[in-house]
């Protein structure tokens, strides 16, 4: 934590996001891209007979990282101006390239640039911390994919699952969050070069007119700065859509693990499942026997805010005039860095969360034992059926004895008692023992093992084959 008491500080750079992500939004990364962009600019407008030198070119390369923040910053106190303060300082570094910096070029060639170039980074951390996240998951769901558990609709007991299909849920939401990370860091495209309107007018005036020159160079932009294509078409800035569609996808990520910690904050609750605790963690300042499941709800509490920061960048998109308005500008420098910095710091959780998943197969049988009579009542009419049993007085008889048993279990506090009743009543035919027969849970669960498996080797172990050199992503959090 920063010295600096006396002033606001994110509490996603003190306690929540990486050092990885913050960088990525950092004045260095920045900065250095805007010289990244103004050294390619420069390049490619050189191979296409500007005059410029490889010598200023080189000079320019030279000074891309030993960023001299002061000159820009006193003169930036003068003109108003950051993107002319910045490149006046770089001409300070750069004397003999002082004269073709940024040439043609308008804020936006190194702004919007940029902040393509940086949503592409993020969204490359978010992609990997996924993939681990979804192998610590695999992981789990192997191991407990045949072990039954109560099912719940409705937050009511239902026809029982198993640990592991239950798993395959967490992870199959992720896995099309996956999805729609991969299409963005596919599909984004830099603005390119397309001048004050879009219209790329001050590059025909350089250009003497020639169009094909243009297109070769935002071509070799592009490709110098990683990416296929520029849009092909533009107002002053890129659509802010670009913006809206990112952090919608960061947003349907918090809903996955808003999800996810829900679940297992009521399951830690039925003392089912539990998230890691240490030793000597402290769960409660009054209550000593407590064990909260506080970073489950730190999940839910980040994903929140950053499901609401993604209708920023809608607004923003929705407001944008003619060719642009600066009221994106403010609005998206905040939403933006902190919406990848929020889901950051909900997949760093779920990175340690789910490394550390506590089991308690006791209780959980326990449980699903006395709902169990309930869910067998079926099997045991068909077996009653078979046996000469009218199906409807069957029926019947069933709902007076699982009502009764109920009352006693809700009121009385006593056991649940409708197998003993059951057996009671000469109408069923069936004794004691036979009923037991029926009392399996592995009975009720379905095709969730062979499910878990067929998800597992079907859509995950390929995934997690194809990006082993990315696995073993461990998150430290702190308080």
């Amino acid at each position: 934590m920063s010295d600096n008491r006396n002033s606001y500080e994110s509490p996603f750079c003190t306690r929540y996001a990486s050092k990885e992500m913050q960088y990525v939004f950092s004045a260095d990364k920045k900065f250095s891209t805007w010289r990244r962009l103004w050294v390619a600019l420069a390049r490619g407008e050189m191979k296409l007979g500007l005059p410029i030198t490889q010598e200023q070119v080189d000079e320019l390369e030279a000074h891309i990282d030993d960023i001299n923040y002061d000159v820009a910053e006193a003169r930036e106190k003068e003109v108003r101006h950051d993107v002319m303060s910045h490149v006046y300082a770089y001409g300070v570094q750069c004397p003999k390239a002082a004269g073709i910096i940024h040439l043609g070029a308008t804020s936006c060639y190194v702004g919007d640039n940029t902040d393509i170039i940086i949503m592409s980074d993020a969204l490359k951390i978010v992609r990997k911390k996924i993939i681990n996240v979804l192998a610590n998951l695999a992981k789990f769901a192997e191991e407990y994919k045949s072990l039954p558990c109560l099912a719940y609709t409705h937050l009511q007991p239902a026809q029982p699952t198993t640990i592991g299909k239950r798993a395959t849920l967490w992870m199959n939401e992720l896995l099309m969050d996956l999805e729609e990370v991969e299409y963005r860091i596919a599909n984004l495209k830099l603005l390119g070069q397309k001048g004050t309107t879009g219209t790329q007018a001050s590059f025909k005036e350089l250009f003497d007119g020639d169009i094909s020159k243009i297109k070769e160079l935002e071509n070799m932009i592009a490709k110098e700065m990683g990416f296929e294509a520029c849009v092909p078409v533009s107002g002053q800035t890129y659509s802010r859509k670009v913006d809206s569609q990112v952090l919608s996808t960061l947003s349907g990520i918090a809903q996955s693990c808003s999800k996810f910690s829900n679940d297992l904050r009521l399951l830690q609750n039925f003392e089912e499942m539990a998230e890691p605790f240490e030793k000597k963690q402290i769960g409660s300042s009054a209550m000593p026997y407590k064990r909260n499941p506080m970073r489950s709800e730190r999940i839910t509490s980040l994903a929140r805010y950053v499901m609401i920061d993604s209708l920023n960048p809608a607004f923003t998109a929705g407001t944008q005039w003619f060719e642009r308005t600066l009221d994106d500008s403010a609005n998206k420098r905040v939403s933006v860095a902190e919406a990848f910095l929020g889901t950051d710091a909900i997949l760093n959780i779920m990175l340690n969360v789910t490394d550390g998943l506590e089991v308690y197969p006791e209780m959980i049988r326990r449980r699903l034992m006395t709902k169990l009579p309930f869910m067998a009542t079926e099997n045991i009419m068909m077996r009653a059926t078979e046996r000469g049993g009218n199906r409807q007085e069957l029926h019947e008889h069933l709902r007076e004895h699982s009502h009764a048993a109920s009352y006693e279990i809700r009121v009385n506090g006593k056991e649940n008692d409708l197998a003993d009743r059951i057996a009671a009543d000469p109408m069923f035919n069936v004794t004691r023992e036979e009923i037991e027969e029926f009392l399996v849970p592995e009975l009720y669960v379905g095709c969730a093992p062979e499910q878990t498996e067929e998800f597992l080797n079907s859509l995950i172990k390929p995934l997690l084959e194809k990006n082993k050199d990315i696995l073993g992503e461990k998150a430290e959090l702190s308080v």
